[in-house]
């Protein structure tokens, strides 16, 4: 069944006239007084058609008077009242009245609903959206353009916007009325976003403020800078030796005796083997870059590969360290064998390269009660300072640069790792203080997990 309005609308719809109808009924009116008058004169004389007529005239009288008094009742009820009870003219009267009061109140229906539609899209714009009258007056405002200047939508409503946004460059922008650039402009509340603001006037004397939250690219523009700047520095160092060895060997070989010529030849290779190490790396990292989250996922042996890892970091070690191992319980990792692998090893790689001669590191692979697992690195190394943590795993973030380059560090390890356990849907945690050694653990969710129970079963 259809709603009572939408009943009442097709109703209405289907018993409209035509406005000749008002003219034939008039007339059919008419002629039924006169019908009668006549009679009354053939019958009982003169005066008394006479009467008769006149009292006709009073009843249609009364009768158009209470379609009158029902009109103006109607008229001061709400909209969608229905229409009073009425017979011949009125009937037709209300009728039309009807369909033009409902035809009026769908079109403001359509329009509020439309109104409102346009409002929850505008408010949901990641963009923030200002729009203002003459003098530079709040007319409506979105919550990301609340969020981006600090402004209330009900509160700031009808405020010069110069008043409550005093930037300095902001009202010079809004006031010297040249807009065909869009103005760069850093909040100083305390989140710091960096807004790219463009103004667009319409209407008379009208403007709309479109902002938009240019923080992240920002972001993402220095660390691609800093990218590009520190690869050339990476190589220019190895370069450079490279180069000034193969220059003096070339210009003076009969000069140097066979030791001074291995010697400097294997500084040459040693800074050769850096620039392979970290064209290597940058190469891997891209690739996981790249690879999205695609990867050729396989049951490994999760005490195996700690063993493998144990085995290599002591043989980059030389006896230089102590090394403990503890393999707790048995359990296999789902995930990219060659990507695990290069993960945990950096991560064991580190602790060797930045733990002093004699220093303690204890590698740790322990399944959760919750059937999740942690491969942990600890280190009784020089530690890190608090303030570093966070950066640890940008690209060529180093806390000791000289140090790093020591040691054969490219400063993109840590990155690599983050990369292959994002993809593993695991995470990095670090702990580390001054002088107290770090800790480095690489936590696997659960549904990466196949405890030994689950294997044999």
């Amino acid at each position: 069944m259809p709603p009572a309005r939408s009943r009442e609308r097709i109703q209405t719809e289907h018993i409209i006239y035509p406005s000749r109808v008002i003219w034939g009924s008039a007339a059919t009116t008419l002629a039924i007084l006169f019908i009668a008058a006549g009679l009354a004169w053939a019958l009982f004389g003169l005066d008394t058609a006479l009467v008769v007529f006149l009292l006709c005239m009073i009843g249609l009288f009364v009768f158009q008077l209470r379609g009158l008094v029902k009109l103006v009742n109607w008229s001061r009820d709400p909209v969608g009242t229905p229409t009073p009870r009425a017979f011949g003219l009125w009937d037709y009267v209300f009728t039309n009245l009807a369909r033009r009061t409902r035809v009026a109140y769908d079109q403001r229906e359509r329009l509020a609903q439309a109104l409102s539609r346009f409002r929850e899209a505008s408010q949901a714009m990641p963009d923030g959206v200002v729009y203002l009258s003459h003098h530079n007056l709040i007319e409506w405002i979105n919550v990301a353009a609340g969020h981006h200047f600090g402004l209330d939508g009900e509160r700031d409503i009808g405020a010069a916007i110069t008043n409550l946004v005093r930037n300095p460059d902001f009202v010079r922008y809004i006031e010297a009325e040249s807009y065909s650039e869009p103005l760069v402009l850093k909040t100083t509340r305390p989140d710091g976003l960096l807004l790219s603001i463009q103004i667009v006037p319409f209407g008379e004397d009208q403007k709309m403020i479109l902002s938009r939250d240019i923080t992240q690219l920002e972001k993402l523009e220095t660390m691609r800078r800093d990218f590009v700047a520190n690869v050339s520095h990476e190589l220019k160092t190895p370069l450079t030796v490279v180069n000034g060895f193969a220059e003096t060997l070339l210009d003076g070989l009969e000069d140097f005796t066979p030791d001074e010529a291995r010697r400097y030849l294997q500084l040459v290779l040693d800074q050769s083997g850096r620039m392979q190490r970290l064209i290597d790396d940058l190469l891997a990292l891209s690739a996981l870059e790249t690879a999205g989250a695609q990867s050729q996922d396989e049951s490994v042996d999760a005490q195996g590969l700690v063993r493998t890892i144990v085995q290599e970091a002591q043989i980059l070690s030389g006896g230089r360290h102590e090394i403990e191992v503890d393999l707790g319980e048995p359990a296999r990792l789902i995930g990219n064998p060659k990507e695990l692998h290069s993960a945990m090893a950096n991560l064991a790689s580190n602790a060797v390269r930045y733990t002093p001669d004699g220093g303690h590191i204890r590698l740790r692979w322990h399944v959760e009660a919750d059937g999740s697992a942690t491969f942990a690195v600890r280190d009784s190394g020089i530690g890190i300072d608090p303030q570093h943590l966070p950066r640890l795993t940008e690209r060529f973030y180093r806390v000791d640069r000289g140090r790093s380059r020591e040691t054969g560090g490219t400063g993109l390890g840590l990155a690599i790792v983050k990369h292959i356990l994002t993809r593993h849907q695991a995470s990095l945690e670090i702990k580390s203080a001054p002088g107290q050694g770090s800790t480095f653990s690489a936590h696997f969710p659960a549904a990466r997990v196949q405890a030994a129970a689950r294997v044999t079963a």
